[in-house]
């Protein structure tokens, strides 16, 4: 008997290419029906939010991201071809030399010293350098830091907001915002979703309390006058997403998965829950599953504990998903480390950082989710342009 295994392909798919210092970021996306609009605008204003932050590093005033849209797109709206995105590096003039993509011909003294000034060695813990140079067979670090950077997060925000704009078309809107920076915790949550979302697009730390967020600012301040960084902790919410997004069938077609590997895969984040996530151990059974209620055929629930994802599945309540961030790597308290090439005791290299990115991976967290969802809901609907997507989103269940 012959088994054929045959792949589901995803309906919004990209790819991205670029290196911190490079000339560029690009993207290209696959799989946009015809008829899409999509705003330039929109696109810098999400890149902006990922770029301001207290405790964003000397980084974020050089550039200033603006985003290009190369092909896909005629007078503002889909064509149905792939879409090229391009964010130009503007520290690239600064690092022109050194990041020259052409082989070296005669270079000179003058070029190989600034080549010289930015190779290096020594092993930063916690960053990708010393598994990417064993795995690649590199002896400058230069090349794994270029591309693990979380500098590539700024195209992946850009791809992001095309897929919000997807989901705008329907209804479907979110937000992120930050609940824990350091040891400092959000414990007072305004009454609405719209209210979070309100005060902490006004915040600088992305925090929707006031008091909290001056506690955040301070513990940032300290950390980084004792050349230290600090991690937290951020939400994600997304609202008005119809029934059955994701399925049972497949592990690797279950949306919690596709949701939780998004988000693992940014930079510096160790941990994803799901609704009430960790706490979920210390409940019983009884106190952690959604009751389901009737009111003139109306389905309905009082609590959220799964955060609006059942067996892989939308279940119609409101997406919930945290995200945990680790200390950023790169800091000026130098950490003990080797040197790769010699093999002896060093201190590890300190390249320009920021002290807390929370706020930052927050909307790249954002992003990433709205790419799931996108996907998810073309893939549910179906058709190759705007009005057929439309008459399918119709039949479509909410509750």
């Amino acid at each position: 008997m012959v088994c054929y295994i045959i792949q589901v392909m995803n309906h919004f798919r990209f790819l991205t290419s670029g290196e911190s210092h490079g000339k560029c970021l690009n993207a290209i996306i696959e799989g946009i029906p015809a008829g899409f609009r999509i705003k330039r605008t929109v696109i810098n204003e999400d890149l902006s939010r990922r770029q301001v932050g207290y405790g964003r590093g000397g980084r974020m005033q050089i550039e200033h991201d603006t985003v290009e849209i190369k092909s896909g797109v005629r007078f503002g709206k889909t064509t149905g071809a792939p879409v090229c995105l391009e964010i130009k590096n503007k520290d690239y003039d600064n690092w022109r030399d050194v990041m020259e993509t052409d082989a070296l011909n005669s270079p000179s003294q003058e070029v190989l010293k600034k080549i010289e000034e930015k190779t290096f060695t020594t092993v930063r813990p916690g960053h990708a350098d010393y598994a990417g140079a064993i795995k690649y067979n590199f002896s400058d670090l230069r090349n794994v830091l270029e591309r693990s950077s979380a500098r590539k997060t700024a195209i992946e925000v850009a791809v992001g907001s095309v897929a919000k704009q997807i989901l705008m078309e329907f209804g479907i809107k979110g937000f992120s915002h930050v609940i824990q920076i350091g040891n400092v915790k959000l414990d007072f949550y305004p009454k609405t979703y719209t209210l979070i979302k309100e005060k902490a697009e006004k915040s600088d730390v992305r925090c929707s309390d006031d008091l909290t967020s001056d506690r955040m600012r301070n513990a940032i301040d300290e950390a980084s006058q004792a050349g230290d960084t600090l991690g937290g902790k951020f939400e994600v919410i997304y609202g008005n997403l119809p029934i059955g997004l994701g399925s049972y069938v497949h592990w690797d077609r279950a949306l919690d998965g596709r949701i939780a590997q998004a988000i693992m895969s940014i930079p510096a984040v160790k941990a994803v829950e799901v609704g009430a996530g960790v706490d979920s151990a210390a409940l019983k059974g009884s106190q952690m599953h959604d009751e389901l209620f009737v009111k003139n055929k109306n389905v309905y629930r009082t609590t959220n504990n799964a955060g609006g994802l059942e067996g892989g599945m939308t279940n119609g309540e409101t997406l919930v998903i945290k995200g945990t961030m680790k200390p950023i790597p790169t800091m000026r308290k130098s950490l003990a480390t080797i040197d790769i090439k010699e093999k002896t005791p060093d201190s590890a290299h300190f390249e320009r950082s920021d002290t807390c990115a929370v706020p930052a991976c927050a909307v790249v967290a954002e992003s990433r989710i709205a790419i799931i969802l996108a996907d998810a809901l073309l893939e549910k609907l179906g058709g190759d342009n705007i009005d057929e997507l439309r008459e399918s989103f119709k039949q479509l269940k909410f509750n």
